[in-house]
């Protein structure tokens, strides 16, 4: 973990109750929990600290052979976001304080991507969150309403985030819908940079008309008028585990590695 220099905290929020695989943080990989597959890649990043934020003991148990630093949460947190604005609260940050927000199904994160989020949003101190994106390059992925798309301006600040595929473009998808000619679409990668003082505002908001119609919380940020930076993803992200299938890819992966 790094020094004192843009100093920023990694904090994993794990969730036992899960509707496609209960209790996910703790599935077993290559004899350890998944959640402390993800903390030990934080722990690879130039975090200044890494924090599990749970609701649930036993997951707080199954870390303790590993030493996490764990922070119990509440259980009615209806977002990982709200997870982190809870522990920003109880651990006294400055507003200006940078939490990067790492999914706790994620046991292949790069820590390099970890610490690229937490650098955009220092180098853009007007922003109040930073996140990644990748190219899509394929039409599949486009169209894919489980894909989110996003744009940004030439500053990087992001303009619209969208499960439809944003560009439309008007001449190439009338006449050839199967193709896309460039890779200039974006991929959304749900990995956060946040600043506390935003955070302890976001859960004061009620979600907005967009980010109910989109099922897109990030655009609660947008409706407020907070800039997001988006820099493109200096290394591919890999999958995390939604489903059986992504658990027992992630498993194969890792046994190679032990």
């Amino acid at each position: 973990m790094g020094g004192a220099a843009n100093a920023f905290i990694a904090v994993i929020p794990a969730r036992f109750a899960a509707s496609r695989l209960p209790g996910k943080p703790l599935l077993d990989i290559a004899g350890e929990p998944m959640v402390a597959h993800v903390w030990r890649r934080a722990c690879e990043s130039a975090a200044q600290r890494v924090i599990v934020a749970t609701d649930d003991a036993r997951i707080r148990e199954a870390l303790a052979p590993f030493d996490a630093e764990v922070v119990m949460t509440r259980a009615d947190h209806p977002s990982g976001t709200d997870r982190l604005a809870e522990v920003a609260e109880r651990l006294g940050l400055a507003d200006e304080a940078v939490l990067v927000n790492v999914q706790g199904d994620e046991p292949l994160i790069p820590p390099q991507l970890i610490d690229q989020v937490a650098a955009r949003l220092f180098d853009d101190p007007e922003a109040s969150i930073a996140t990644l994106a990748e190219p899509i390059a394929d039409v599949d992925t486009l169209f894919n309403p489980n894909v989110v798309k996003v744009v940004r301006a030439f500053s990087g600040r992001a303009l619209y985030f969208s499960r439809a595929p944003i560009p439309w473009d008007r001449q190439a998808f009338a006449s050839r819908p199967d193709w896309l000619e460039t890779d200039g679409w974006l991929r959304h990668i749900g990995l956060y940079a946040y600043r506390a003082g935003f955070l302890a505002q976001y859960g004061d908001w009620t979600p907005s008309p967009l980010e109910q119609l989109e099922q897109l919380e990030q655009l609660r940020a947008l409706h407020h008028g907070h800039a997001i930076q988006v820099a493109l993803a200096a290394l591919p992200n890999p999958a995390g585990v939604d489903t059986v299938e992504d658990l027992e890819r992630v498993r194969s992966l890792l046994a190679r590695n032990h």
